[in-house]
């Protein structure tokens, strides 16, 4: 483990177990249907991964023994839902995200076929447009299918067996009224989201990721 890591770990105020619980109880991450070829699906709700709350070492043991073991030996799509991700509440940071990319088993790597992103907007554009081949491979950057529309998301997945949150709903329908902020182009205003209780967890504000 680099010395990175350990410090992330360390600096956490939560124990593992209680950071695993976390992840679970937000339901960051779920396989949860199918796409329209009948490939399973892995669901990330940005909104919900507490960046600062849950250090990388324990990301990559919960993707690991909760979520890879789920996907099978088979081919399988990922429904990336980027709605209101704030980053300084839900990214990780770029060595962190490399990190995790490295540490995925080569069979899952492989058995990828594709990402869909939903609601990108400018800046995750921007960025992954700028580090996207450099820091992950070509083979999975070219996976990448930006998704402006839930409307367009159901030309790829099953929609009776996707669970999408409400506040994607309402984002969505903001967007047709308020078509600029895709580029950028016009202030996205703050709105405020009932996220998954999390008991007295939820009192850490502490930064666990550097």
């Amino acid at each position: 483990m680099s010395s990175s890591s350990s410090s992330s770990s360390s600096s956490c105020p939560l124990s593992e177990s209680d950071q695993e619980h976390l992840l679970e109880k937000l339901d960051v991450f779920k396989v949860k249907g199918r796409d329209k070829r009948g490939r399973k699906v892995l669901l990330i709700i940005g909104k919900h991964f507490p960046a600062r709350m849950v250090s990388s070492e324990v990301l990559k043991k919960y993707l690991e023994e909760k979520i890879y073991p789920k996907l099978g030996a088979k081919p399988f799509s990922v429904v990336y839902v980027h709605t209101d991700v704030q980053r300084s509440e839900n990214f990780p940071g770029i060595s962190v995200l490399r990190s995790i990319y490295d540490a995925i088993p080569i069979n899952v790597k492989n058995n990828l076929e594709a990402v869909y992103f939903l609601h990108p907007g400018l800046q995750a554009r921007l960025f992954l447009a700028t580090f996207g081949r450099l820091f992950f491979n070509g083979g999975l950057y070219s996976k990448l299918k930006y998704v402006s529309r839930l409307e367009f998301l159901w030309d790829h997945v099953r929609r009776m067996e996707m669970e999408i949150p409400e506040f994607v709903h309402d984002h969505d329908e903001e967007l047709e009224y308020r078509p600029m902020m895709d580029y950028g182009l016009e202030s996205d205003h703050p709105r405020f989201y009932t996220a998954p209780s999390v008991d007295p967890i939820s009192m850490y504000s502490m930064r666990c990721i550097a």
